[in-house]
């Protein structure tokens, strides 16, 4: 079992801190409030904490924390979404700081802390008479804060997994469960109490009906409806993530600098002719010296160049057909229910036989992007979506341009960094992909592509 030496208590504002946190004081687990809040140190109107400033903390955060962990009893604090980010990663590297994690139901959580901002009233004991109040539901506020909540919890769990840590979960409603407090209390290694009782000092500020505290309560209602908490909506992804792939990318010279980064299976010849035909074009560049072109290069423009799914997948399948890659060819006869012929009957193929093993193929794309085949994803035939994704891990491009329309945007672009130029045309399709079945298995491989970039269901 981990002996912990320190403890920090993840939470949000409303969740109930401040009652675990008058309960964990009561029996000798000292915890130091909101030690990281940007804005104090501990509690506000406090200025120092073990001697340290709030300057000081901020010259040095973890300094802090040491003198917690160096400290001859188990020592803590509440750590928010919003507090100093350069903690999170060595508190969750340390297996000897306990995780506590607090959770309420988010809209309680979000009301309560509308209502507190309405009175100023953040605490309330047995003596005190709360103030009645009622505040106005912000859809747009509450979809913010829940979106930050969630993001904090998964990036909490996400951090643990891959450590192979645990976390003490609480929520809202355990605080005041004394059978709970007692399993946390022996967890934190006091094994020698025999029952934890909660605080007593505070009470509930306000417990009233939902409708009570809302005055749109009708427009809220209709609001929760519409958010979809069980992602009724959402496309499954289980394709890998992708690095930036900057070897691929291209610089131009032209003008204050053109960078080009080129999705697989997309125009990126004819783009390159047309950068070419600007001024000099440099590519299989690495990171280093790519920061180097950029820094060298004041007021350069990025750009990529995104192609429709299915033409997309086109190109990706005769590539797939004339590839020197007969064993991925003999993999998809064999296993994945793609009937090409054989390999040297493959250059006799006209473009109509050409298209019932086009089918096939993307229906094995669907497949293989969905998770079910053993066969990696190429980067040819990688959503654009994830392709992009990785790209932002270097830089996102400044211009996402379709192909259709990449004679204006590109244009736009150049004159951007003092090239009067049109982009290049794109090249006609071929006339066999307008077919409705060909249409339908593409989106069907692709949808995450055609919702993340609107593209319609003929190219």
């Amino acid at each position: 079992m981990t002996v912990f030496r320190s403890f920090v208590i993840f939470a949000g504002m409303r969740t109930g801190s401040n009652l675990l946190e008058a309960t964990l004081n009561a029996h000798d687990i000292a915890c130091f409030g909101e030690a990281y809040n940007p804005y104090f140190i501990g509690w506000p109107d406090q200025d120092t904490l073990y001697d340290m400033t709030l300057a000081d903390r901020d010259a040095d955060p973890v300094a802090l924390w040491q003198h917690m962990v160096n400290a001859r009893k188990v020592k803590g604090f509440r750590y928010f979404h919003d507090h100093d980010p350069r903690m999170f990663q060595p508190l969750m590297d340390d297996p000897t700081c306990a995780k506590i994690v607090l959770t309420r139901n988010p809209l309680d959580s979000w009301v309560s802390t509308q209502l507190a901002y309405a009175t100023n009233q953040w605490k309330l004991n047995e003596t005190e008479t709360p103030i009645p109040a009622q505040v106005r539901f912000d859809a747009a506020g509450f979809r913010d804060s829940l979106a930050a909540t969630q993001a904090f919890l998964d990036r909490i769990q996400h951090a643990l997994q891959i450590r192979g840590q645990t976390a003490f979960w609480l929520n809202y409603d355990d605080l005041r469960d004394a059978q709970v407090m007692t399993g946390l209390l022996h967890w934190l290694g006091c094994t020698d109490l025999e029952r934890v009782e909660p605080a007593q000092d505070q009470v509930p500020q306000n417990p009233r009906e939902m409708s009570e505290k809302i005055s749109n309560f009708d427009a809220m209602q209709q609001e929760l409806v519409a958010t979809d908490p069980f992602q009724l909506h959402r496309i499954p992804g289980f394709e890998p993530r992708r690095g930036p792939a900057v070897p691929s990318f291209l610089t131009a010279e032209a003008g204050q600098g053109l960078l080009f980064m080129p999705v697989r299976g997309g125009p990126t010849g004819t783009v390159r002719r047309w950068l070419e035909d600007l001024g000099r074009v440099e590519g299989e560049l690495t990171r280093n010296a790519l920061r180097q072109w950029k820094r060298a290069h004041p007021g350069h423009r990025s750009l990529t160049v995104l192609r429709h799914p299915l033409p997309r997948a086109w190109d990706a399948f005769n590539a797939m057909l004339f590839a020197r890659a007969p064993e991925l060819r003999d993999l998809l006869r064999r296993v994945h229910r793609v009937d090409l012929p054989a390999d040297e009957v493959l250059p006799a193929l006209t473009e109509a036989g050409k298209l019932p093993l086009f089918a096939a193929f993307l229906d094995f794309l669907r497949r293989n992007l969905n998770g079910q085949t053993g066969l990696p994803t190429h980067p040819g035939w990688a959503t654009q979506a994830q392709v992009l994704a990785g790209f932002s891990e270097f830089g996102a491009p400044d211009l996402i341009a379709r192909e259709d329309r990449m004679a204006a945007e590109l244009g736009f672009l150049a004159r951007a960094t003092g090239i009067d130029r049109d982009g290049p045309a794109p090249e006609p399709l071929p006339d066999c992909l307008d077919d409705p079945a060909l249409r339908r298995a593409a989106k069907a491989a692709y949808l995450r592509d055609y919702v993340a970039f609107g593209f319609p269901d003929r190219p």
